[in-house]
């Protein structure tokens, strides 16, 4: 009797072995699938990109002037103007200094209202529109008050 129970259990190990061995099969198909499934989400909007030779949504920005040069050149300014900030923030604070020199030796007055926003007098058309396209919170109008011909386009918080 004990002969038939031990034949019995490894006969029933068996099948289910086998049985264990199938559904790893099985899984290994549907995990498969699910990654090739994933890259191809994944990897649409480069696809689209390079098929369509178009980027997404890119904020047209209005400069409201006919000036063409900024205290900085133009691709300093699109990555490094919140720094420039900062800095004009610190030395006007800080040190009382007024004045800023550019690389070419041109002076400006260190001022966020009276220098940025002659040129850039939409604040609506040019700020915010780039400031929400990024995502970014700046806190320049915590301290500063919103000219009245730059309007701002954002609900005051």
């Amino acid at each position: 009797m004990c002969e038939i129970s031990s034949a019995e259990g490894r006969i029933k190990r068996g099948v289910e072995g086998s049985r264990g061995v199938e559904a790893r099969m099985y899984d290994k198909i549907k995990i498969i699938a699910g990654i090739i499934i994933f890259l191809i989400i994944m990897l649409t909007p480069f696809w689209y990109n390079s098929l369509t030779g178009k980027a997404a949504y890119v904020p047209q920005l209005k400069i409201g002037t006919d000036a063409r040069q900024c205290v900085e050149n133009t691709s300093y300014m699109k990555s490094n103007h919140m720094d420039l900030l900062n800095k004009w923030k610190e030395s006007v604070v800080r040190e009382g200094m007024r004045v800023h020199k550019t690389r070419d030796g041109k002076l400006y007055v260190i001022s966020l209202t009276g220098t940025c926003l002659n040129c850039h007098s939409s604040k609506a058309q040019f700020c915010d529109r780039c400031h929400d396209y990024a995502g970014a919170k700046p806190q320049c109008w915590d301290c500063h008050i919103v000219p009245n011909n730059a309007v701002s386009s954002r609900q005051e918080e």
